[in-house]
């Protein structure tokens, strides 16, 4: 995580503050349409002071926790299928491709039809935005490893569910990393964008209730927290997870 405040980073943000500062206050934009730092800083002391904006958090990483479990779980069971069984890699294989360039918000109305304007859409449209991006990883890194591991695995005794998780996972773990954090990406996205289109409570309802009310600091200032989120999101989970992963595997 320190790696992320290095103080050329630091500064690059507060240089983007600065300057933000600069130009809403030389007034070249209405307040309404592009308010200062310190009227976003407002809102975000607002939402903080009230707890709507905790409970917005809570709600959206909740949701995205168990939408991302299910892709998770789901997506290596699909990628070790698709590669260890060929009929089901020239069927499925084939479908996981092309569901894979649907984006998260388009299997938004066919949630709504499903499940109705509860958690549970919410659920599906995170989870189904991020499977096929485990899948695909998974997939590539059981069909990456040395045929001779397999094989000397065998001649010792392993096989079926042992074979998988003493020997397929373990060496496609570098892939499923890269998996679950593009799953990861894609499912927070989909949780901000399913609630934005039909939800109530959440960061994606709480920036549709900026939009409705015309408050454009509410909007930049959610904005902002989905952003700040997802970088540290990244910086403490994936990038250290990562990190260890390829020091373990003697790949950096």
């Amino acid at each position: 995580m320190a790696k992320n405040f290095t103080p050329h980073r630091i500064a690059f943000y507060i240089g983007i503050v600065v300057v933000w500062q600069i130009v809403s206050m030389a007034g070249v934009w209405p307040d309404n349409i592009f308010p200062s730092p310190y009227d976003v800083a407002e809102d975000l002391a607002y939402g903080a002071a009230d707890g709507s904006l905790f409970y917005g958090i809570a709600t959206s990483m909740w949701r995205l926790v168990i939408g991302l479990s299910i892709a998770i779980a789901g997506g290596i069971v699909l990628g070790i299928f698709m590669a260890r069984v060929e009929v089901v890699n020239q069927t499925v294989g084939s479908l996981v491709l092309g569901l894979q360039s649907i984006p998260s918000v388009a299997w938004v109305p066919l949630a709504i039809l499903w499940f109705g304007l509860n958690d549970s859409g919410i659920i599906f449209v995170t989870a189904i935005g991020a499977v096929f991006a485990v899948t695909i990883n998974t997939y590539t890194g059981v069909k990456n490893i040395d045929p001779h591991f397999i094989e000397a695995a065998r001649n010792m005794g392993a096989k079926g569910g042992q074979l998988v998780t003493s020997v397929l996972i373990p060496a496609a773990f570098p892939y499923m990393i890269s998996g679950f954090k593009q799953g990861w990406a894609f499912a927070w996205r989909g949780v901000i964008g399913a609630e934005l289109l039909f939800a109530y409570l959440g960061l994606g309802f709480l920036l549709n209730v900026g939009r409705s009310l015309t408050d454009v600091s509410q909007v930049i200032a959610i904005m902002l927290v989905i952003m700040g989120i997802g970088l540290v999101i990244d910086g403490v989970v994936f990038q250290r997870l990562e990190h260890k992963v390829m020091s373990r595997w003697g790949l950096r």
